[in-house]
């Protein structure tokens, strides 16, 4: 959806927005929801430029239930919806909606060429020492070890000495093998996947790659006929937020905003609602640490 700024005066705002503020392309709808909410801004901001800022939402394809394509070719998922919701909270802001490979989304960001990553981000130092995260929580996982079901000799990382461990390159899971290998001497071979998630159960169950590491929701929506298990103590477990580039003000505002319309998503038990729609249960209890 696509929504252009409005330069409103106080004498004409009401007649620029009931005359529309879209292209010739867009439908009526899409028109009213525009004005709604530039009109909005007006109210929220307390003067009449009614100026709303384009925010560049980077996200991914290939996480079932998460940010993935559907039948119909749509993206869609939970992290996908809740932009949406997020977006229509906040009519401050404009948020565009891209995608791209799982392992360019955090150099795009440095890059400016967008300005928030939504895709199921763990907190975790080496991630907090680079960017910068929104403070309140819209979900929390916890990380397993992934094996075929018939594999009964693998419980802990000292178990994957030796053996093939397959993960998305720059996520979490990743930074967890990364950890362990640095001392114990690089005992487990880590493969690094950029192609859709969907294919991790293929690679394990034909014997390619031994194990792979998962929160504790992605199993079900990746291994929908069971062929895989988790095993094992957690290896950790993190907030879920949204990331931004740090030493960035208005970056901060956008983090603090966003802020404000997630307790309102919480409260009102969107975001639970959500999260069982297309997780399969509420996975957005905070951490208890």
């Amino acid at each position: 959806m696509k929504k252009k700024a409005l330069v409103v005066t106080a004498a004409l705002s009401l007649i620029l927005v009931a005359a529309g503020c879209g292209s010739n392309n867009k439908s009526d709808n899409t028109q009213a929801q525009n004005g709604n909410k530039a009109a909005a801004n007006v109210s929220a901001s307390g003067n009449a430029s009614g100026e709303v800022k384009k925010v560049v939402i980077g996200t991914g394809t290939g996480f079932p239930q998460v940010c993935f394509i559907d039948e119909n070719g749509k993206l869609t998922g939970f992290d996908v919806e809740l932009i949406k919701e997020i977006d229509k909270r906040l009519p401050q802001y404009e948020f565009d909606i891209q995608t791209m490979e799982f392992s360019n989304l955090l150099l795009s960001l440095e890059t400016n060429k967008i300005d928030l990553v939504a895709h199921e981000m763990e907190k975790n130092p080496e991630r907090e020492a680079k960017y910068l995260f929104n403070k309140e929580p819209y979900a929390h996982w916890r990380n397993k070890i992934v094996v075929p079901q018939d594999n009964n000799t693998i419980h802990s990382l000292d178990d994957l000495a030796g053996k093939k461990v397959l993960v998305g390159a720059t996520s979490a899971q990743a930074q967890i093998l990364e950890n362990y290998n640095k001392d114990h001497d690089k005992k487990i071979n880590i493969v690094y996947q950029n192609g859709a998630a969907n294919d991790t159960v293929s690679q394990i169950t034909t014997g390619r790659v031994d194990a792979t590491l998962a929160a504790d929701f992605t199993l079900s929506l990746i291994d929908p006929q069971a062929k895989l298990k988790t095993t094992g103590d957690n290896l950790s477990e993190a907030d879920i937020l949204f990331v931004l580039r740090k030493n960035d003000p208005a970056e901060q505002e956008l983090s603090d905003a966003i802020d404000v319309a997630l307790k309102e998503l919480k409260a009102d038990g969107t975001l639970g609602k959500l999260s069982t729609e297309w997780l399969g249960g509420d996975f957005t209890a905070e951490s208890s640490k």
